[in-house]
């Protein structure tokens, strides 16, 4: 966990375009965006894959969950529509172990994602 660069944005370690934080969760913007609006939800403690989480963490996605709504009505991608994907190790393209949802939005996007 000390080698988590995502922990080390939660304390500061390392500096992030911050734009949602509170108690539980810490958003920011991804600094290889793949669409205009490209932030990056992580929880505060680390857990490193969706399949690492616990009944208790069961608050801690819906309240992740809740922020991607608020941050896309800040970041004005609400109304257009967003994308909200968390990806599960290294074949679905996890690349840092710390559970995060990247929002994505600003364009349209297609399906089956391409």
């Amino acid at each position: 966990m000390n080698e988590c660069i995502f922990c080390k944005i939660i304390s500061k370690e390392i500096p992030a375009d911050i734009v949602f934080e509170d108690e539980h969760c810490l958003a920011f913007k991804d600094i290889h965006p793949t669409a205009p609006v490209h932030a990056l939800i992580i929880p505060k403690h680390h857990i490193p894959t969706l399949n690492d989480l616990t009944s208790l963490d069961v608050n801690i996605i819906g309240h992740i969950v809740n922020t991607a709504i608020t941050l896309s009505k800040k970041l004005g991608i609400a109304e257009d529509g967003y994308r909200l994907v968390a990806n599960c190790n290294k074949d679905a393209g996890q690349v840092v172990y710390h559970v995060h949802f990247h929002l994505l939005g600003g364009r349209p996007f297609s399906w089956p994602p391409g």
